[in-house]
């Protein structure tokens, strides 16, 4: 939350002017001092996540850092404080058939918080040149996503052309490496793209911590100043299982012979000692409370939204396709799928009863990042469509509408406000964004 301070000292009264930014404001000050001011390097990234301790009473975690009063502060019996909220928030407006609506008026836009109703005095399209955004790809190049890398990286490119001149990047991967920093140097961002895909040429392949680099990125790589950060968080989500807490990963599968089931238990045991000190209610919370928009990417068939048949027949479909390569076996590959089958029963109903619970609370775990940072979820499914998903998010980012408002709900309270959005006379549209804020506390 930007503050800035303004004081003017009369004997024993410090008068402090105090505008309070909450999510963006956009200004010509402000934009001004945005193209001007040299963004400091990110330093140690994820040096976050060591700082991070359980307060168990509060059961979420919280940073060792220090939280002394500064001895800078002011005395706050000698001041007057004059204070300014603006309030913004980034939407997407969709018809019935989810085709963007590309040109309302501030007068056809409605909002309330918390029912009251709110007088918009900031309304901009996404694709003004004036207003950077600062974008984080966070990518993960684990074994599972090797199908969907190349594609990935050369989709990456192309959306890496497209950036405005104002705009920022910065490329984080999955094992919380800060690939290469803010930057608009394009040629720069695509060579570290195509390094991504050496390094997996090579064996070297991400650590499949994908929620921890996302927590260090939300902690450490937006400023103040970013006013548009947004996330794009490609991963298939499999460390869920190894947070705090799990979600999912804590049963054993049913179908399994005894030494497989021992092998499960072995994997779970050293999940349950990786130090990770968060919960994903945790990482839901810190999304919350940041600023950033986040689009999820999952590589892989979509479970959500299925009945539980076809969740298990897009499973069954799955693993054949792994173990069928063309449709052509040899005697060797024969021998291969049946020690397989007979191994793992990979295709025992239980197993894959299973196995598809434990997808869709993946899927699930992902996509409520995305709802609760004003963005949306995609499948890639196939490679081939890693084009045209980098594509629809660069197009939501351009036609996206950032609505600023000055509440009527003063209060510093830092309590969680409802935003809702309507177009006057249609009740048909759909309106996608962040749906709520935390007021700032005293």
């Amino acid at each position: 939350m930007a503050v800035l301070l303004l004081l003017m000292r009369s004997k024993q009264i410090t008068i402090v002017l105090i505008v309070t930014l909450v999510i963006g404001v956009f200004d010509s000050s402000i934009l001004a001092q945005s193209k001007q001011k040299q963004r400091p390097k990110l330093k140690d990234f994820g040096f976050s996540l060591d700082r991070l301790k359980r307060d168990a009473p509060k059961k979420q975690p919280v940073s060792r850092k220090d939280e002394m009063k500064s001895e800078t502060e002011l005395d706050e019996g000698d001041v007057i404080r004059i204070e300014s909220n603006l309030v913004t928030s980034e939407i997407s407006v969709l018809d019935d058939r989810g085709n963007l609506i590309q040109n309302l008026s501030p007068d056809e836009l409605v909002v309330t918080e918390d029912g009251e109703p709110q007088k918009v005095v900031h309304f901009l399209r996404g694709d003004d040149k004036k207003i950077p955004r600062t974008i984080v790809l966070l990518i993960d190049y684990s074994g599972s996503q090797l199908p969907y890398i190349r594609r990935s990286i050369d989709a990456a490119k192309v959306l890496v052309d497209k950036l405005l001149p104002l705009d920022v990047m910065a490329i984080v991967t999955d094992d919380v490496d800060l690939l290469i920093d803010f930057t608009n140097d394009k040629e720069k961002l695509k060579q570290k793209l195509e390094s991504l895909f050496e390094r997996t040429q090579a064996g070297r392949l991400g650590r499949s911590v994908q929620y921890s680099a996302l927590m260090a990125t939300l902690n450490e790589a937006f400023s103040e100043e970013d006013l548009r950060p947004i996330i794009i968080f490609q991963t298939d989500g499999d460390q869920l299982g190894s947070l705090r807490d799990p979600v999912v990963g804590l049963e054993i599968p049913p179908d399994l012979p005894k030494h497989l089931r021992d092998e499960v238990v072995r994997r779970r045991e050293r999940s349950a000692g990786s130090g990770v000190e968060f919960t994903l209610f945790d990482v839901y919370r810190t999304v919350e409370r940041s600023r950033a928009t986040v689009y999820t990417v999952i590589p892989g068939f979509r479970l959500l939204s299925k009945s539980q048949e076809e969740q298990v027949e897009t499973l069954r479909k799955l693993q054949q396709t792994m173990l069928i390569r063309d449709g052509k076996w040899s005697r060797e590959e024969q021998e291969k799928y049946k020690a397989i089958k007979d191994e793992w029963r990979i295709f025992s109903p239980a197993n894959l009863v299973f196995a598809a619970r434990e997808q869709l609370i993946t899927q699930q775990a992902l996509h409520g990042v995305a709802s609760r940072a004003g963005g949306w979820t995609e499948f890639l499914e196939a490679p081939e469509q890693a084009d045209g998903i980098y594509n629809r998010v660069l197009v939501d980012i351009d036609h996206r509408y950032i609505v600023g408002y000055y509440p009527t709900n003063k209060a510093h309270d830092g309590t969680k406000r409802k935003i809702k959005f309507f177009v006057k006379d249609h009740p048909e549209y759909k309106v996608v964004g962040r749906n709520w804020y935390y007021a700032p506390a005293q």
